[in-house]
């Protein structure tokens, strides 16, 4: 089997929304996510096609692609017509546009499966086997490593950055899998990590088992209702795809991706009789923290260390610092139309969490245990889909999210979402479609569009705006804000894509460089303006170009602008194993503020995402073999591909790059990545 170039890119390359979104997050949470189960569960649906005559609503949604009334559309055409005879009788779905059967044609398949039958023996030995093996590093040595020696405050290990991934699947009905990651910077079989790896996680995962509809053992994720108490999926932000304002996902689900911090280590089980589904977790796992001692508090917990990074002397100190125990669960009764759910969690820490005594922290969770229970519901009544949850932790303390999706035409759906979250309210691991990075202190309203003149044409648009009823970080009284934004993509045939999108978001931050005691709040505009081009040149060769521009804070003294622009090469000869692509980026920005984030395609699993400011130019080229071919020849069954990854970022009129310990000597930064994936 011809396993391409990259999954990432492919699905890029179709679906610019995916693109638009991982940027989204990243700008939004100022940090790649380590989290890429989406790209291997589109990794695993792109060999082993999902079947739409079997697919129940839990495997639709998890290709985060459908909408929950386009599930129901489906679901209602199978069960009133029977099993689809072939793929062109998806056009015949109310709610499914061609657009939609785009996106999910590298990813289904319609058949009569007459496979190995799915008994419990047959999950042990006839699923697919997948190793991945990644090593990174800047070329470059920075600051943490060149003073080593000098005081305490020095990496303590390489800069080589290692990763490695075992899992067995069964047709997602039966998979286990282990990992180790080693962060550039930390040590490897010496001093602190004689073990080997920094970070190790295993999973076992079964689904279908009889009343039991999922068991998870080792590290997994708890997702429940929209996400305000709880949800560790990956989940994205704004954005004018309709899909967005909803989370979609099975309660439990399998961990195995990097991320060291945002996830469960125990045990979970999943219970479905008639309309009835139970679930029941609990975890106890140590996790890195920030250790204040004090002579009177004690030991304290100042801040959660999420990054993973145990590299220098005083990381290895937060890591493992203290216990976390959570235990949870949710009952939901399924109607034909509806839903309802009852959902909890608890956490208990083994020391205090007390933060830093600001003002803005006032509201924040102090204390060593935090209990969070809601309410969530859907309802499906013709062509309007309503959903929310409402929310309290244990000081009552509440929280609400209550949103539609409506299709007004058949070329014109919207979606409305209404959140009022009290500034005391909090929760761990929680993550609703808020403006902020927590479902904490906010009130706000978001209107979304999408409208379908033409099959090659659509209009997307939202409007969100929201307030802030306590401070915030940089924010010195109660502040509010307005994003607006609207795109226009224009697809005349399978080869070209077009679109140009306008951003406008205005936000409130304190005024700087005063002399007052009273810090100011002023109105801080941001406005984007980006064009992109994407075409096939050829069988062979397909360009992508785009221009941006960013404007912070126009026409004010601290005025920044930015400026973005790159082309994209890609080539993929049919019938060779050989594929590459390439980019050649020039950006130019007046400071952080002016700072523009751009999607590059990476190696298959792995999210690269950067910002950039100042000035400069920066360079990539991928290329991928497909050994497979060489590996029969020898007599091995096994699909193999390798993948190699240069880029480089060059700036004008700079001495150095970075800050801190990551502070480069020179003008140059280059980066270097190998990946070998093997699977049978």
């Amino acid at each position: 089997m011809q396993f391409l170039a990259s999954v990432c890119q492919e699905t890029e390359q179709t679906n610019i929304t995916t693109e638009q979104q991982l940027e989204g997050l990243a700008e939004s949470d100022d940090a790649e996510t380590e989290d890429d189960s989406y790209l291997q569960q589109l990794e695993y649906f792109k060999i082993h096609p999902l079947n739409l005559n079997k697919a129940g609503t839990d495997e639709l949604a998890e290709l985060n692609m459908l909408t929950a009334l386009q599930i129901k559309s489906f679901l209602d055409y199978r069960r009133l017509l029977g099993k689809l005879v072939n793929i062109y009788e998806l056009q015949a779905i109310p709610a499914w546009d061609i657009v939609v059967i785009r996106k999910l044609l590298p990813f289904i398949a319609v058949k009569d499966d007459n496979s190995i039958a799915e008994k419990l023996a047959n999950r042990w030995r006839h699923g697919s086997e997948v190793f991945l093996l990644r090593y990174a590093r800047t070329m470059e040595k920075s600051k943490g490593y060149a003073v080593s020696g000098a005081g305490n405050n020095y990496y303590l290990g390489s800069p080589d950055k290692l990763f490695f991934r075992y899992r067995y699947n069964f047709k997602n009905l039966l998979q286990w899998g282990i990992l180790g990651d080693k962060d550039a910077g930390e040590q490897f079989f010496k001093g602190h990590q004689k073990q080997g790896f920094d970070f190790y996680s295993f999973h076992f995962f079964a689904r279908q088992l009889g009343i039991v509809k999922a068991i998870a053992l080792g590290d997994f994720t708890a997702n429940l209702g929209q996400g305000l108490i709880q949800w560790q999926s990956l989940a994205f932000r704004k954005s004018a795809e309709l899909l967005s304002v909803k989370r979609q996902a099975a309660v439990l689900r399998p961990y195995n991706s990097s991320g060291e911090f945002n996830f469960h280590r125990g045990a979970g089980i999943t219970l479905q009789k008639g309309k009835w589904e139970t679930t029941l977790f609990s975890s106890v796992r140590s996790i890195s923290a920030n250790i204040v001692v004090d002579s009177i508090t004690g030991e304290t917990v100042s801040a959660f260390q999420a990054s993973g990074y145990h590299r220098t002397a005083s990381e290895i100190n937060d890591k493992n610092s203290i216990l976390q125990i959570a235990y949870g669960g949710n009952i939901k009764y399924q109607f034909s139309k509806a839903h309802i759910g009852l959902n909890a969690i608890h956490y208990q820490f083994s020391k205090q969490i007390q933060k830093i005594p600001d003002l803005y922290n006032l509201f924040n969770f102090q204390g060593s245990a935090l209990t969070n229970a809601s309410v969530d519901y859907s309802f499906t009544y013709r062509n309007v889909h309503l959903f929310g949850e409402a929310a309290t932790d244990h000081h009552f303390n509440k929280a609400l999210l209550s949103a539609a999706i409506i299709s007004l035409d058949p070329k014109v759906d919207a979606s409305l979402l209404y959140r009022k979250i009290a500034a005391d309210y909090w929760s761990i691991n929680a993550n609703a479609f808020t403006e902020n990075s927590l479902p904490i202190n906010e009130t706000g309203l978001y209107t979304g569009i999408s409208i379908r003149p033409s099959k090659s044409l659509q209009i997307q648009a939202y409007v969100d705006i929201f307030r802030f009823p306590w401070l915030k970080y940089r924010v010195d009284a109660p502040s509010s804000g307005e994003d607006f934004f609207t795109q226009l993509i224009y697809t005349p045939d399978k080869q070209v894509e077009v679109y140009v999108r306008y951003k406008s978001e205005t936000k409130q931050l304190n005024l700087s460089n005063t002399n007052l005691v009273t810090k100011i709040v002023n109105q801080i505009p941001k406005n984007n303006l980006r064009f992109q081009t994407s075409f096939m040149v050829s069988r062979k060769i397909a360009l992508k170009h785009r221009v941006e521009l960013l404007w912070y804070n126009k026409g004010k003294p601290d005025a920044e602008e930015g400026f973005l622009t790159f082309l994209d090469g890609s080539f993929k000869p049919p019938l060779s194993n050989w594929a590459g692509s390439m980019r050649l980026q020039y950006f130019e920005s007046n400071g952080f503020n002016s700072r523009l984030y751009a999607y590059e395609n990476d190696l298959p699993f792995s999210f690269s995402i950067p910002f950039f400011y100042d000035k400069g130019l920066r360079y990539y080229f991928n290329l991928n073999w497909n050994a497979s071919q060489y590996f029969k020849k020898q007599g091995h069954k096994l699909t193999v591909n390798v993948w190699l990854k240069w880029s480089q970022s060059i700036y004008a009129d700079k001495t150095t790059i970075g800050s801190g310990l990551e502070e480069i000597a020179g003008n140059k930064k280059s980066d270097f990545k190998f990946q070998v994936f093997m699977s049978r």
